[in-house]
């Protein structure tokens, strides 16, 4: 049920109490609420964006560039940035939990601990089924160091309050409120939270809850500060000032430094389609595991998007179109994510006029494209999630999404400044590496081998060889995935939950968020968060049950 404010929240009985209403958080709670379990979930915003809300998040940046603002990397509202993301959902890879000597990370759990996880995740996502590849018809590759037939999926629904509105409307075991803050955790001696202040967003009154179970789910960033809010009250907590907490801050290395021609029409095989199990995907270039393991390499995937089209001498009406709209702030952001708009859109004068010739030279056939992507996107079925425009030359921008290696020097801090209920803010420094920039590079080159060898086509690089690491270092730049600053350790002094996303230094404290995860992977972290927080609630379920003997409360 869903309430506004913090009302009666004293009287009210809860077996556990979550924080966050984003994908993650709302999967944990319905996933209880069905099972029997009195679940409370806090949400810090509205039902709608508020800017006065949203300043809560405000945080300051050692250099801004690298980083998104924070008012598009999180969403205080119902839905948390699920009403922000592109809802991209893909698994990570079993790579990415074996132990590698060239990545400052373990995993405390398998591949074969996460796997029977995703399919759930993609049924609380609404994002098809957990089929991640799909042969191109008639192209038989030259070997498989690489491989073009594996998948990335869409949701279906992007808001994670649309797909759980039922629950959130009616479930009587769910009690969802809005406009209520987490601004303090009590802790007993033996490290167990015990009490939880939560204040009414807009008006500050506050309300001091009794509380057996606390899951913070409020996004990567969000839900560290929480726990540095409350290590600063002990400072020895969540392994101290020198441990893990609020390091190894990692999100993906993002860019484009060549060209890829394909061969005849394969480009045909690389945009946006429904695939039988009825969401919308696209085929990516990935390295095999072996590949990675024998070049050292971080894991990424890369596809052909369309030229840059803020540039109006790709001479395409569609293109110019589609900046055209982008263009324009309040529109640009009804169509894609603010973050995916910056990149298309780059800040500064616009350049209109020029796309408007373009424009005006093929009206008819933008028109058309125009309309119908308005229709596929807005389906109520399925979501077109972007936009893909063959050429006659075959020849398009080859988007790189790389892992980004974690490091300790990469983090978050308190920054000695507090918001207006009291949490103290953050200091985001945000760094990449020329590991990163040097993978990239890497694995261009053996791209490029490997699709002459396939006769897949060939790679034109927009910067000679002695720049493109460079290049890759000078353009890097996210903020929206928010990786690592929780992680999950084997002990206290490799991560700060466990593989159970249980707190070392408090048993009764879980973290669901992507913020626990020790690697990047070259997928999305959300779908991963959404399958490690519902593993989480079915040891949760059987735990609400048992209560737990809190020393010193």
């Amino acid at each position: 049920m869903l309430t506004d404010g913090i009302a009666g929240l004293e009287a009210a009985g809860h077996d556990l109490c979550i924080v966050g209403s984003g994908p993650v958080g709302l999967a944990i709670a319905t996933d209880l609420a069905r099972r029997g379990r009195r679940v409370l979930l806090l949400e810090s915003g509205g039902d709608a964006a508020d800017a006065q809300v949203q300043s809560l998040a405000a945080a300051g940046f050692t250099d801004a560039r690298r980083h998104d603002d924070m008012s598009i990397a999180t969403a205080r509202r119902l839905g948390g940035t699920s009403n922000l993301w592109g809802a991209r959902c893909l698994p990570f890879d079993p790579i990415d939990f074996e132990a590698r000597d060239w990545v400052e990370a373990r995993w405390p759990i398998s591949h074969a601990d996460y796997v029977p996880w995703i399919a759930p995740a993609v049924e609380a996502t609404r994002s098809g089924a957990p089929f991640y590849r799909e042969p191109i018809p008639g192209v038989a590759l030259a070997d498989d160091g690489f491989d073009c037939t594996t998948l990335e999926r869409w949701a279906n629904r992007q808001q994670a309050q649309i797909i759980h509105a039922e629950a959130i409307a009616r479930d009587p075991k769910l009690d969802v409120r809005t406009h209520a803050t987490l601004v303090d955790i009590a802790f007993a001696e033996s490290g167990a939270v015990t009490h939880i202040t939560v204040a009414h967003t807009k008006s500050g009154e506050r309300v001091r809850l009794p509380v057996s179970m606390l899951v913070i789910a409020a996004g990567g960033v969000e839900s560290a500060r929480l726990l540095l809010a409350a290590q600063q009250q002990s400072p020895g907590r969540f392994g101290g000032e020198d441990g893990p907490l609020g390091r190894y801050y990692m999100g993906h290395v993002l860019g484009e430094i060549a060209d890829i021609v394909l061969d005849g029409d394969l480009d045909r095989n690389f945009g946006f389609h429904v695939d039988a199990h009825g969401s919308y995907v696209r085929r990516r270039f990935t390295a095999s595991a072996e590949t990675q393991r024998a070049h050292r390499l971080l894991n990424t995937a890369l596809w052909p998007i369309v030229p840059p089209i803020s540039d109006p001498r790709h001479g395409s009406a569609i293109l110019s179109l589609v900046y055209l709209a982008m263009s324009v702030g309040p529109l640009g952001r009804r169509l894609v994510a603010e973050a995916i708009r910056k990149l298309h859109v780059p800040a500064g004068p616009k350049r209109r006029l020029p796309h408007i010739a373009n424009l005006a030279t093929g009206m008819p056939a933008a028109a058309i494209f125009g309309v119908d992507f308005l229709r596929r996107r807005y389906d109520k079925s399925t979501r077109l999630p972007g936009f893909f425009v063959l050429n006659k030359a075959h020849r398009y921008g080859l988007q790189y999404h790389a892992e980004q290696a974690p490091r300790a020097d990469s983090r978050v801090r308190l920054s000695g400044e507090r918001d207006r209920l009291g949490l103290p803010s953050l200091h985001i420094d945000y760094r990449f590496c020329e590991q990163d920039a040097d993978s990239v590079v890497r694995m261009h080159d053996l791209l490029e081998d490997w699709l002459v060898r396939s006769r897949i086509g060939r790679l034109e690089y927009r910067v000679p060889r002695e720049a493109r690491a460079a290049r890759v270092l000078e353009t890097a730049a996210h903020g929206t995935h928010q990786i690592g600053l929780v992680r999950m350790g084997a002990n206290r002094s490799e991560g700060v939950v466990d593989g159970d996303l249980r707190c070392f230094d408090a048993p009764n404290l879980f973290v669901a968020s992507t913020a626990v995860l020790p690697t990047s992977s070259q997928a999305n972290p959300t779908l991963s968060a959404v399958a490690l927080g519902l593993r989480l609630a079915d040891r949760l379920a059987a735990e609400a049950s048992r209560p737990l003997e809190v020393v010193g409360a």
